[in-house]
């Protein structure tokens, strides 16, 4: 079984159309028939998250946290005992490709880390757009690390001890701690995942912020 993490944190005018999206890239023929069980962590929830995730069919577990450290390792243990072999990591403000899980799983490494492209750069300048462009490799081997488009395999999430409860940049700890192990991380742009250039992120120093910075530079 492949399991799919999303953490979210009032989510409800994005959470469909990302678990939409996961639904549909579960049913890729490629899978041949595996199941896919997708898991929605809502941390600190207060909107409807959770009921249009439940009305979708798809897992739902809550905390407490305001942690996405939390909630992702919240959301891989669950998978886990469920019997997952393979976790795959998204957002909730962010959309798969369609062969999102068999593209992970045919490069046949222990993790895989894939690019992110912008669905709307409404609100910043051509300039900023620009900027972001040029400093961002949408090619295989880039090193970018992105928690909306991450997977890894059961044994290597384990063996690197899982995401530590950071409120940031929890992806980039757990990659440098896979790294340090030595395990085979496949660096592609062939797995890949729309995501929005919203300017109110839920991670103090997430993508959202990222992008803030272009403003600045």
């Amino acid at each position: 079984m492949i399991g799919a993490v999303v953490p979210a944190h009032d989510e409800e005018s994005l959470i469909g159309r990302a678990l939409q999206a996961l639904i549909a890239a579960a049913a890729h023929p490629d899978l041949q028939g595996e199941e896919v069980r997708i898991a929605v962590v809502l941390d600190a929830c207060r909107d409807r998250t959770g009921d249009i995730a439940r009305a979708l069919g798809v897992q739902c577990l809550a905390v407490e946290a305001r942690n996405v450290g939390f909630a992702r390792a919240a959301g891989a243990q669950s998978l886990i005992e469920q019997g997952a072999r393979w976790l795959a990591f998204t957002d909730a403000d962010s959309v798969v490709a369609p062969c999102w899980f068999s593209r992970q799983l045919a490069l046949r490494s222990e993790a895989v880390c894939g690019v992110v492209e912008v669905d709307d750069w409404t609100g910043f300048t051509a300039e900023e757009r620009i900027r972001y462009e040029l400093g961002y490799t949408d090619a295989e081997g880039h090193r970018h690390i992105h928690g909306a488009n991450l997977g890894v395999s059961t044994s290597a999430y384990q063996q690197a001890g899982g995401f530590s409860q950071l409120c940031s940049r929890e992806d980039v700890d757990f990659v440098e701690r896979l790294h340090a192990l030595g395990m085979r991380i496949a660096w592609t742009n062939t797995v890949r995942v729309v995501t929005s250039a919203r300017q109110d992120g839920r991670a103090p120093d997430g993508f959202a912020a990222h992008l803030e910075r272009l403003r600045s530079a």
